[in-house]
């Protein structure tokens, strides 16, 4: 005990302090348990005496649990029990006792009882005052959760009939006292009577020694760390996070110290071995780099590393084998050893890498003069990313006057900073406020005239009111105008002129005409010309301006009697005619009168066709270091410069075209140039290692952190982030799930929320100022109240690790691949049923967007990487998130940060019939579904975003074939889609949806569209269906290329095999296991067709995806989610087979990229049914 670590929780401050004086050495917290946030798996035991009561605490990891607070004591001490670790806590008898077993079943997963004492009521009436049963509870939690139930979880009725826990039914002698009954108020009870001259601490030891149980001691890890008194102070010769030698034993270093490594022989030698090899990579490395390093003496060390690594690979095998990794993956250089070996996909080494024989690393050569002003300009450009006239005049021995005068038109010197930059970055942007400034200096100083005419050049040609479309609505109209409309449009009555007045707020973005009511019955124009009966048209102007379409709604009574607002769709329909009539004025009456015409066009033009789109050239760009077998293609080069000079890219670039390459450039380079001090790569989870293989590929000698399976974990993870905290690396390689589990701070948070409550306090005051109608004030007031709780919801620290926030990991630059995963950001609009319009959220996309907002703070906004295939692919609000995450600053810039401000501008609504889902009908469908103004809106995005399409790069893809094969429905399916319709339409009219819904038709359509088989086992197998189909042209391709063993890929996402099935099962089972059956009985043999579910692992993934490129397994079956991304096994493929279309764009094509022996693949939708 007396090395023991204590840790104790007090809610009252003067307890508290008691305490800490009582055991100084103790960590004591003084706050409420819930507060806490010690980890889990942590403690070897828990003690306490928890609080009684029936009210609960707030714990977002159990509030799910709605346990009470003696029970969530007991759950969250558990959970932070090591395994093997034990628990003893005084509680309620209703813990035990009650009916609820919930708490004892979640207890009982989790810890064996190992038994329980049942005080009598007296116990604590001398120190609390107090007369309640109690129990002590005494629990060791195990391994892995336990399936079955043990009797203790259940209660059974007493001789009394009170309902008492079996245990102590069972175990009547582990109760110190008489149980008997009790009058209460709230009638007779269960209780325990002490038992008379009986000594209770007696009677407590006695009971103590019944129950049996064994603790093993200090976990082995704390062990290991108790033994570990070899620490030698960090020798700072020696990387961080890396094995050593001293005196001959192993030592790990680990920021200031160095632990002696307790190892078997075998894996000491090992990690010796690879010490060696490890360090002679790394002078090899240096020695490359160094140009002034001869040929011979590099080609003499790398005659050493081959002789260290063909000794040890003939000692303890590949450095690629288990063995090797568990012995030194804790190296920060293992990745570094892995890539000296080329494997092929079975795990046999092909080659050796070429360092071991060439020059991997590209000699950065230090240009020390050049003859003109140009060449001076393209080195400055290269070496330090800006135009340095102090460096250019030393490497030319010209003045920097002269060197400017020679340049004269290729740079400019921007007269706010007196900074001179390139002429591709000053004639871009918003030329026009350049412009502004560029006059306004030449007046001071004639040498801006150049500067002055070369923007004049530059300004983009202004466009004219046919090319510009205005929307009622539009943000960017001043309120007067529409005021104005409205006044000549309606015929506004004299003396009601200054009493209804157009108003707009910014802070909601929100249009609000004050005193409608006021209108007269009488009034022509608002009950005639633009009006129903049940809208007058300033109601409908008001519902124009944002963006909403008109509702007419009745109230009506349920079944219960309950009023609800019910569509009343003729009404509604002619009040959608007399908005679209008011919305085809204003696009009549906006550009009617010349000066307004003239006013609008210009502000138009000021606002949003102001910016040049910069052209970025990378071939001048260095890339010191890169591995000169590699040539990067021209678009990559370009790309990589948007990153350098650009700031926040996104770069949207077609499947195939070496995104991550570029992004591994531009990290390196930045870091290069200064432009950031570390980077942090974001990349799918299964990618991580494939990742920085290429990244060693591209750069051999990088210095990269990497995440292995192992660092998923939450121990290791938390490890892993203080590594990128604590190195000087180039970059981190992380998967999506981790990354989201590293928090920004509280106190970053809770800025956030600050920062929004005071916009919408703003907003209310100017609401109110300007005589807004309340309920707009209301509508703020709610949102101020619910914003903390909604982020608090969103950004909830259940899931995250609190070690290290991401603010102190010190990355400077992030690049995010597959950034699409983060498109559900939450929007605010004010229209309402817009399909494609989504305003769900994800918590990973806003934990992404205060991430984003950081490095935007800290960077200018020059931090952020997107890298995405399908930047946009099920909504129009993707681009405007992509915005948002990118261009935040630009937005403002703009007066866009409300969604509704943005689409005002550059998108429209759109009404029109659509196929109602029940298929009996038509029903009106608004969409936001179409651009405006596209030109202005992709000038902007442009800043940000680099373009590349298939078309314009010319990739060597496969010549695609495809097929659409359709079915015929049986009578079977023609029946029970009439029978679909049915409940659909039921549902359509107000079915309970606990019964039936929409969800569980369209799934149920789904799978009848697939086999009838499906909906029932016992319906006849029909050759025209779509298995049926499909599996014929599988069977085609397999004979037409078995001569080439080509192989073929099958998606479907409907049904899952069946475990344990040999294919050779009679009757239907599923799709998959009827697929194969009918294959095998084709002529194909068993092992020729799997399905991609058999392989559960990686490693196992990794040899089936060998199998498929070699021919040996011809037919892969599986679902678009398990064979999407990363399912590389096109070497043979010659067709994909779609039994039902994906849900996601992205998943579209993936496959179709460099096929090394099939030129042409056909592609075959089953997909489509007749019906």
């Amino acid at each position: 005990m007396k090395s023991s670590k204590l840790y104790g929780v007090e809610l009252d401050s003067l307890s508290g302090r008691i305490a800490k004086l009582l055991y100084p050495k103790a960590k004591i917290k003084v706050c409420g348990y819930e507060k806490t946030d010690y980890p889990n798996n942590f403690f070897d035991l828990a003690i306490g005496n928890v609080p009684f009561g029936q009210y609960k605490v707030n714990d977002t990891a159990y509030n799910r649990l709605g346990f009470s607070i003696h029970n969530y004591f007991l759950a969250k001490a558990l959970d932070q029990v090591c395994p093997g670790g034990i628990l003893a806590f005084v509680t309620s008898r209703y813990t035990m006792d009650t009916k609820d077993i919930s708490v004892r079943k979640y207890l009982a997963e989790k810890a064996d009882l190992l038994g329980a004492i049942r005080l009598p009521n007296n116990a604590f009436k001398a120190n609390a005052g107090t007369e309640v049963v109690s129990d002590i509870l005494f629990l060791q939690k195990h391994d892995t959760p336990c399936t079955e139930e043990p009797a203790w979880v259940q209660t059974a009725e007493n001789a009394d009939g009170f309902p008492v826990n079996r245990y102590f039914i069972d175990n009547p002698d582990m109760v110190l006292g008489n149980q008997t009954s009790e009058s209460t108020a709230y009638g007779m009870d269960y209780t325990v009577l002490p038992v008379s001259d009986a000594d209770l601490s007696e009677q407590l030891h006695t009971a103590i020694l019944k129950i049996n149980g064994h603790y093993q001691g200090t976990s082995p890890a704390e062990q290991e760390n108790n033994a570990a008194t070899d620490t030698l102070p960090a020798n700072p010769d020696v990387k961080n996070y890396s094995f050593t030698l001293v005196d001959g034993e192993v030592y790990y270093r680990q920021n200031s110290a160095m632990i002696k490594q307790e190892l078997n022989q075998t894996a000491k030698n090992r990690v010796r071995g690879m010490i060696a090899l490890r360090d002679s990579v790394q002078h090899l490395i240096h020695l490359q780099m160094d140009e002034s390093v001869t040929d011979s003496t590099i080609s003499q060390k790398q005659a050493e590393l081959n002789r260290l690594y063909d000794i040890f690979t003939h000692k303890y095998g590949f450095i690629n084998d288990r063995a090797n990794r568990l012995a030194f993956d804790r190296d920060s250089s293992y990745y570094l050893l892995c890539s000296l070996e080329i494997l092929d996909d079975n795990g046999n080494l092909l080659r050796k890498a070429d360092m071991f024989s060439k020059r991997t690393i590209k000699q950065h050569k230090t240009i020390t003069s050049v003859s003109t002003a140009s060449e001076a300009l393209t080195v400055s450009i290269g070496e330090h990313a800006k135009v340095d006239l102090p460096f250019m005049a030393k490497l030319t021995g010209k003045t920097e006057d002269t060197l400017i005068r020679e340049l004269q038109g290729v740079i400019y010197k921007e007269p706010a900073t007196s900074i001179y930059q390139t002429a591709d970055e000053y004639l871009s942007g918003n030329v026009r406020r350049k412009l502004r400034l560029a006059e306004k200096a030449a007046e001071q100083d004639n040498t801006c005239q150049i500067n002055v005419e070369a923007l004049r050049a530059a300004l983009p040609k202004d466009l004219d009111a046919s090319e510009i479309e205005v929307r009622l609505g539009a943000t960017w109209i001043d309120k007067s105008y529409i005021q104005q409309f409205m006044v000549e449009t309606l015929n506004t009555l004299a003396y009601l002129r200054n009493k209804i007045t157009v108003n707009y707020s910014p802070a909601t973005a929100e249009w609000f005409i004050s005193g409608k009511s006021r209108i007269p019955y009488n009034d022509a124009a608002a009950y005639t010309t633009y009006e129903t009966s049940r809208a007058n048209a300033y109601r409908i102007l008001d519902d124009s301006l944002n963006l909403r379409d008109i509702r007419i709604c009745d109230t009506v009574e349920d079944a219960e009697g309950k009023e609800k607002r019910v569509l009343n769709a003729k009404e509604t329909t002619l009040a959608s005619q007399k908005q679209q009539a008011i919305r085809s004025a204003f696009q009549d009456w906006i550009f009617k009168d010349a000066g307004r015409r003239q006013t609008l066009v210009s502000l138009y033009n000021e606002k949003f066709n102001s910016t040049r789109p910069r052209e970025y050239d990378g071939s001048h760009i260095v890339f010191s270091g890169i591995n000169p077998a590699i040539k990067l293609q021209p678009h990559q080069l370009n790309a990589i410069a948007h990153v350098l000079y650009g700031g926040n890219t996104l770069l949207a670039h077609e499947v195939g075209t070496g995104k991550t390459f570029e992004m591994i450039a531009s990290a390196m380079e930045s870091k290069r140039l200064g432009l950031c001090t570390k980077s942090i790569v974001v990349v799918p989870n299964h990618l991580t290692e494939q990742t920085a293989a290429e990244w060693l590929r591209l750069y051999p000698a990088a210095n990269i952190l990497v995440t292995t399976k192992k660092d998923f974990e939450t121990a290791n993870r938390k490890k892993f982030c203080a590594r990128i905290a604590t190195s000087d690396i180039d970059a981190g390689i992380i998967g999506h799930s981790q990354f989201e589990r590293i928090p920004v701070s509280k106190e970053r948070q809770e800025m956030l929320v600050e920062s929004q409550i005071d916009e919408i306090t703003e907003g209310i005051a100017e609401v109110k100022a300007s005589g807004g109608e309340g309920f707009t004030v209301k509508q703020l007031e709610r949102t101020k109240k619910s914003l903390e709780e909604r982020l608090e919801k969103l950004q909830a620290n259940d899931r995250k690790d609190d070690v290290v926030t991401f603010e102190e990991l010190g990355v400077d630059m992030m690049f995010i691949d597959e950034s699409d995963n983060y498109k559900n950001l939450f929007l605010y609009t004010k229209m309402r049923n817009v399909a494609g319009l989504s305003t769900s959220d994800a918590q990973k996309s806003s934990d992404m967007f205060a991430k984003c907002q950081y490095l935007d703070e800290i960077t200018d906004g020059r931090g952020i990487v997107f890298a995405t295939g399908t930047p946009i692919s099920n909504s129009m609000t993707e681009l405007y998130t992509i915005q948002r995450y990118l261009q935040y600053n630009r937005l403002q810039e703009l007066g866009m940060i409300h969604f509704d401000t943005w689409a005002s501008t550059f998108g429209e609504t759109t009404t029109a019939l659509e196929l109602a889902p029940e298929g009996t009908g038509y029903r009106a469908r608004t969409r936001f579904a179409r651009f405006f103004n596209l030109p202005e809106l992709m000038q902007v995005f442009r800043e940000v975003a680099d373009i590349k399409t298939a078309d314009q790069l010319n990739l060597p893809t496969p010549e695609v074939e495809y097929h659409n094969v359709v079915s015929e429905p049986t009578q079977h399916q023609q029946a029970m889609v009439k029978e679909l319709s049915k409940r659909a339409e039921k549902v359509h009219n107000g079915l309970d949806s606990r019964i039936d819904n929409m969800l569980k038709i369209t799934s149920d359509g789904r799978r009848l569209g697939l086999d009838q088989r499906i909906i029932n086992p016992l319906l006849p197998d029909e050759p025209g269906t779509k298995v049926n189909l499909c599996v014929a042209n599988v069977l085609k391709h397999w004979r037409e290329g078995d001569s080439e063993k080509l192989t073929q890929l099958v998606f479907c996402d409907v049904s899952t095999p069946s475990a344990g099935t040999s294919g050779e099962e009679t009757g239907f089972i599923n799709v998959y296991d009827d697929i194969r059956r009918k294959l095998i009985a084709g002529g194909m043999k068993p092992e020729q067709v799997v399905f991609i579910h058999e392989a559960k692992t990686d490693i196992q993934k990794k040899e089936l995806f060998a199998k498929v490129r070699s021919g040996q397994v011809r037919v892969l079956i599986g679902s678009t989610q398990k064979m999407g991304a990363g399912t590389n096994v096109q070497d043979r493929l010659v067709a994909l087979h779609d039994l039902d279309a994906p849900w996601r764009p992205r998943d579209v094509g993936r496959i179709l990229r460099t096929f090394k022996i099939k030129k042409k693949v056909e592609v075959t939708d089953n997909g489509k049914d007749d019906f």
